[in-house]
């Protein structure tokens, strides 16, 4: 028999995501690094994996919007306040996915920060805006977030409302600064070096597609090449296994075309990135939650795969991507978009809409991204502390 560890930890809700938070001094020694125990660590708190796929032993929600954990630290490179680290947790498999940012939960950062003193007192006001500036470590890139305080503590509250978020918040301004992610994907925002390209699916054929990384690395398909219209729900393909396979081959043959893994086995292993989205043009729809959704009020539709499952919204980083993509004319989203040039782009998603902004560029025939920004906000759900078996970490 052994006794629990007893980690101190709060959990949040980011967006349309929530997540179990960490101070990198709080974990266990072991857990101060990237390795086996940390996975484990992280784990076992969330209740992975699970074959009932229910996270019944855990933190998780055995979706992934709420499958993830985060390590915040004072930050090590220069002109920061923090690093933040993500974990894409696992529902069913021992495995931990470090290989991508969630743009949800990077609205709670800055308020996780602040509360937990990671930021020098001197940058915090007694009221008006908190800027804090994120270094997101796992992709290399700075997030700037606005977080509003009140008496020099996070304003939580608010009457900021989030489509596949029940209760108003207060709003929390977000910019991904440079969210091209160049390094990793071939050295371009466009990997294949084509606006569109053609990725030939096993099993299914040639298929259109915009392979881009920016935000996180994403392939776009039109919908209508898939049989869709760009206003389908969760059910119309959770609940399809033929349509999930289909899906996911086309995100492998993305993987591979984008030159983020080597062989198709390494696709399955890795589901946080790519991800995978078909867009449309505007239709009307009526959300999850019963609002209907108006055409004139939409630019495209978009629905997005993450971990295997659609989405039960948008995910902050294919926010990103889906922005940019609808900037830079000719892209398939673009195209969706009613084509020409834009700097903002209001997009229809399974619950409701969401209005992202990026700024391009084209330099020496290369499109670049300097900027994306977006509206989020976040709430502290539970503080304290989590517990796992002593014998977690080996």
């Amino acid at each position: 028999m052994t006794d629990q560890l007893r980690i101190p930890a709060t959990y949040m809700r980011g967006g349309t995501s929530k997540g179990v938070f960490f101070r990198l001094q709080d974990l266990p020694e072991a857990a101060r690094v990237p390795g086996p125990a940390r996975d484990a660590l992280l784990l076992r708190v969330i209740g992975s994996p699970d074959p009932y796929g229910k996270h019944t032993d855990g933190m998780g929600g055995a979706t992934s919007s709420t499958s993830k954990c985060v390590i915040v630290s004072k930050a090590t490179v220069a002109d920061h306040d923090v690093d933040y680290l993500y974990g894409q947790v696992s529902i069913d498999s021992a495995f931990v996915d470090w290989s991508g940012n969630c743009g949800n939960l990077s609205s709670a950062v800055g308020p996780f920060a602040i509360a937990g003193g990671l930021l020098d007192p001197a940058r915090v006001p007694e009221n008006g805006t908190c800027t804090v500036r994120i270094w997101q470590a796992n992709i290399g890139k700075t997030i700037v977030a606005r977080v509003p305080v009140v008496d020099g503590q996070v304003q939580e509250t608010g009457d900021f409302e989030l489509d596949g978020v029940a209760f108003p918040a207060a709003e929390i301004m977000l910019e991904f600064l440079a969210p091209s992610d160049e390094g990793e994907a071939g050295g371009a925002m466009f990997p294949t070096g084509q606006l569109v390209d053609t990725l030939d699916v096993p099993g299914i054929g040639p298929l259109r597609a915009t392979m881009i990384a920016a935000g996180i690395p994403t392939v776009f398909v039109d919908a209508a090449d898939l049989g869709y219209d760009g206003t389908e729900l969760q059910p119309a393909i959770n609940d399809n296994p033929a349509a999930l396979a289909k899906l996911e081959a086309i995100r492998v043959a993305g993987a591979l075309r984008m030159g983020l893994v080597r062989t198709p086995e390494e696709a399955l292993r890795r589901q946080h990135t790519p991800k995978l989205a078909f867009v449309a043009p505007p239709k009307d729809y009526v959300s999850s939650s019963g609002k209907p959704v108006a055409a004139s009020d939409i630019d495209l539709n978009v629905r997005a795969l993450s971990m295997g499952k659609l989405h039960h919204a948008m995910m902050g980083t294919a926010s990103v991507a889906i922005a940019t993509a609808a900037a830079i004319p000719g892209t398939l989203v673009n195209l969706a978009a009613g084509g020409g040039l834009r700097e903002a782009v209001r997009f229809g998603h399974p619950s409701g809409t969401l209005r992202v902004g990026a700024a391009v560029a084209q330099v020496d025939g290369r499109w670049t991204v300097t900027k994306a920004v977006m509206s989020r906000s976040a709430r502290v759900l539970m503080e304290g502390a989590v517990r796992v078996p002593a014998d977690t970490l080996g």
